[in-house]
């Protein structure tokens, strides 16, 4: 009875363990140009995948990624308890290639939602959960360099706004649940204000609406006075080039500009981080421009970012790679094909950080 009982402790203790990582000599980004970033979405991909791409990634030049950790995936049963593997697994493995690590955290489980509901619902009765992961995830791995936590994404959009009408109020309530919580257990942590999608319809919110005006939404957002250290920026290009001046009816990368100057109008005095942007390269897609054209604009907007824009820490565009084909305009956003071949726009970029 005590040797059955000592294999079913030791099987739980493994169960409980997690496997050693196959981790790569420490390594360090070589590149002239530190605000070079990208967005890589591997959290959940296998070991091997992640190795792969962050060498990719470091040997590219950028110095930054941003991956989504979601709170779905991390606390799927309950408030109780935590599933850290996958997220020590790629933390681990971006700080051996010499990257930061900016965080997404979004995706609620079902535990923390109505039922019936999709994985973007947030409601005012979770709010406190929510805060609670956060506060978890920065007591976790802010001591490891991920300071920078991304709370949301997009919530100018009813699709991540858990298929209702956009809320910036309910937005900035939000905020003001989890700021408080995060910092009394990581003060050295940044919150940062989602990155909304740009443009949008502008005017009274419609309950049916696809969208609200990203400016709209922030003014809004911003005069409820939500706490934050930081503010992420979705600056995609569309069919402009990167220099062309920012306007309020149209979708380019200066269109970041606009946003700053309604955070420094309402007081604030952050640092600033693209963590999705850039340009398309689909042969078909009326959104999307020559491959030579997204080559001139990518470059031209790193050039723009660090000559013009001392508030902007990380230019990070979407995104590094796909696992798989989607056979769809997503396919052309991408720096290296789902097979680990790097693309035109990924030489590029290495080359430039290389210049002096």
């Amino acid at each position: 009875m005590i040797a059955v009982l000592s294999i079913a402790g030791l099987q739980l203790y493994r169960q409980r363990v997690p496997p050693a990582f196959d981790l790569p000599t420490a390594a360090r980004v070589q590149t002239t140009h530190p605000i070079v970033g990208i967005h890589t979405r591997l959290m959940g991909l296998d070991e091997a995948t992640i190795r792969r791409t962050l060498q990719q990634v470091r040997e590219m030049g950028a110095t930054t990624i941003i991956d989504l950790f979601p709170w779905a995936v991390i606390q799927p049963r309950s408030g109780n308890s935590y599933e850290w593997t996958g997220s020590d697994m790629l933390i681990a493995h971006a700080q051996r290639q010499g990257l930061t690590v900016i965080a997404r955290l979004d995706f609620v489980p079902a535990w923390a939602r109505p039922a019936n509901t999709n994985d973007r619902y947030i409601d005012p009765d979770h709010y406190a959960a929510y805060a609670d992961f956060v506060a978890a995830f920065a007591q976790r791995y802010v001591p490891q360099g991920v300071r920078v936590l991304q709370i949301w994404n997009e919530p100018n959009l009813r699709f991540e706004w858990g298929d209702r009408a956009p809320d910036p109020v309910a937005y900035a309530n939000l905020l003001k649940a989890v700021y408080p919580r995060v910092k009394a257990v990581a003060p050295d942590a940044l919150i940062t204000l989602a990155g909304l999608a740009p443009g949008g319809p502008t005017g009274p919110i419609d309950p049916q609406t696809l969208s609200v005006n990203d400016l709209s939404f922030l003014e809004v957002c911003l005069a409820e006075k939500p706490p934050f250290d930081a503010v992420s920026v979705h600056a995609y290009g569309s069919i402009n080039p990167a220099e062309q001046a920012p306007e309020p009816s149209t979708t380019n990368f200066r269109r970041t500009e606009l946003i700053y100057d309604l955070v420094t109008a309402a007081g604030y005095d952050v640092p600033f981080y693209i963590t999705e942007g850039g340009w398309n390269d689909h042969p078909r897609w009326p959104n999307a421009v020559a491959p030579p054209i997204r080559v001139q604009n990518t470059l031209a907007a790193y050039t723009w970012a660090e000559e013009h824009w001392p508030w902007m820490q990380t230019v990070g565009f979407w995104q590094f790679s796909l696992p798989n084909l989607t056979y769809t305009y997503a396919d052309n956003y991408t720096f290296v094909a789902p097979d680990g071949t790097p693309k035109a726009i990924y030489y590029a970029v290495q080359e430039f950080t290389q210049l002096n």
